[in-house]
Formats: structure tokens, sequence, C-alpha cells
């Protein structure tokens, strides 16, 4: 569909991509093996370890791209990105992608999870652009793979957003999904804001199952499979009872916090239909201020905040490999 005239950008839906709640077909006879990996941030004298885990599916010949996951404000990445449950293998984003022909990473930000939980501090977009930096040194120099594929969800993106304004020697192509900008028009942000006292009052806040369930039907209930949510819930509450309060403080008080003008890499944004962080608005003047040619505005229709655990994960899923796998353009008219 056209945005409006005076945007000069188009909007492509990704309705028509694949059947909602089905997941497009998967090549048969390939597993993919995980492994855990670890590398160290350099911070304030200190060194923070970081955790990584990687799919890589066990199939000839070379890998389409090395894509990394990167993870939001309220849980860790593996129930994120590798959501294990039985009968369901699309549930785990990571292995979809690898049977795809990708290398898939995720990690856990600083204060999450299974990396360092051990220095006093709230863990903002800033502090996670500083993680993703020394996880793509690590990744990089394991695989020898010349540039990244980057995801991001929600502070995720923001992290992203931030890493690629000031790393772009190290990504081919970016997705921000779920993304803010300048937080106009945002109602999850206004309630959010409410509490924002408190989340500067500590470097840290509790999660439960509650919290977590509210994740996926603040916006708009009916968009996600609460039967996925709850063997999601069980494997956040797993690696964490507390998360840091920083990215909930930058999104609350201290948008914008990258520049898309900087953002020079091929980038697509993600919204969902019915996302409450982000009004389209906000999000059409971060597209138009972006500079590279070669990026994407997508709606999801009849997706919220959370894509890849919606009822419509199929089009997440074929709009990612899709921009993943678009050629580099022949000619630029440079």
């Amino acid at each position: 569909m056209q945005a409006p005239s005076r945007r000069g950008f188009l909007v492509i839906a990704g309705a028509a991509a694949a059947r909602p709640g089905t997941a497009p077909a998967q090549p048969a006879g390939s597993d993919t093996p995980g492994s855990e990996h670890w590398t160290t941030k350099r911070a304030d004298g200190q060194d923070v370890r970081l955790f990584l885990w990687r799919r890589n599916a066990r199939t000839a010949g070379p890998r389409k791209g090395t894509i990394v996951f990167v993870h939001g404000s309220s849980v860790s990445s593996t129930p994120v990105f590798d959501l294990e449950i039985p009968g369901r293998p699309e549930s785990s984003t990571m292995q979809w992608f690898a049977r795809k022909g990708f290398d898939t990473w995720c990690f856990d930000c600083e204060g999450y999870g299974r990396s360092d939980k051990s220095r006093p501090v709230n863990a903002d977009v800033a502090c996670g652009a500083d993680d993703l930096a020394a996880v793509s040194e690590y990744i990089l120099r394991t695989t020898g793979t010349a540039k990244l594929m980057l995801y991001g969800s929600s502070s995720g993106a923001l992290r992203a957003a931030l890493f690629a304004q000031r790393h772009p020697e190290r990504v081919q192509r970016l997705a921000l999904d779920a993304l803010v900008y300048t937080g106009e028009g945002s109602p999850t942000l206004a309630e959010r804001r409410k509490r924002l006292a408190s989340y500067r009052a500590s470097h840290r806040r509790p999660i439960d199952r509650e919290m977590i369930r509210s994740i996926f039907t603040r916006d708009h209930p009916g968009t996600s499979d609460l039967t996925v949510v709850e063997a999601f819930a069980d494997a956040v509450l797993k690696l964490d009872d507390s998360v840091p309060t920083g990215t909930y403080i930058d999104m609350s008080a201290n948008l914008p916090v990258c520049d898309p003008a900087r953002i020079a890499v091929p980038t697509m944004i993600m919204r969902g239909q019915y996302d409450g962080i982000a009004s389209f608005r906000d999000l059409a003047d971060f597209f138009e201020k972006l500079p590279n040619p070669d990026k994407q505005f997508i709606v999801m229709p009849g997706i919220a905040h959370t894509s890849t655990r919606s009822k419509n994960y199929a089009v997440a899923y074929h709009v990612i490999e899709q921009f993943f796998s678009q050629p580099a353009p022949v000619y630029t008219g440079a």
C-alpha cells in the first residue's frame, strides 16, 4: 500500500507472504545442532562475560548469511529466539532460519540470562550496543564471515540500530522489528512513564509470569497464541526473576537514542498492525531519514508487539527471510 504521498516511500505489506499461523515448508532431513559460546566486553576496567548461542544446520554448501538476533527489555535471548516446544518446530526462530540455510546466533546482553550480572549498572540501550560490538567481533572472528545480518525487536531493535550507526562496516543488512523512534503517540510508553520514578530508583525490576503474559495481551488481545506463551514464560523464568531497568528508562525518557540519518546500511522497518510501542507516523519519520535507498517499511497484519510469537508468525518469518535473502543491486546509479 502507498503511504501518504508527501512521505514518498512505499510501505510493503506482508499479508500475502504466507498463510497466517502456518510456517512455510521446511527442508526435510536436516538438524540444527546448538553450541554455546562466550566472549568478554571490557567496561569500567572490568571484563564482562557475555553468553552466545549458535544454531547452524548440518547441510552442505555455503550459508545464506550469518544472522545475529538481539533480544528486548524483559527477557533473555534463548526463550525469545530458540524456544523448543515438542511438536512445534516453528517455535524456534533460530532453528527455522538455520534450516533455511542461515548461520544463526543470539546472545544475552549484560544483566540478562547467562551473561554477567555483577556490575551495578542498569544496562541501557548504549550498554546493549556495546555488548553487540563485543559479540560481533567474536562471531566475525569465529565464522570468518565479512558482515552480519542483524534482527532486533523492541529495545533489541534500538540496540541493533545504535550498533549499526556506530559500526556500519560490520553490518550487511539490518531488520528492526517493534522499533520506536521518538515515542510520540505510543500508548504503551505513556503508561510506562507513570512508573518512571520506580525504574530510576533501581538498576533492576522484577518479572513474573503475569508480567510476561501481559506482553502478549496489552496491545490487542487475540494476536498471540497463549499456549505458546506459557512455555515461553517457563523458559524465561528459569533464567531470570528480574531484569535491568535501563532500556525502560531510555524508552520512557531518553528518546531518540539513535539517529536514522547516520544508519547507512540496508534497513527494514517491521511494524505490527496493533503494536502499541510506536505509532505508524513515528516510524515513518524514522524511515524517511534513512539514507540508504535499499530500505523497506513492512506492515504486518494481525500482529501486535511480538511478531515471532504471534499467531501470524509466518508473516514475520517470511519478510525477514526475504529481506536477508535479497541480492545486492547491480546498478545503483552512482
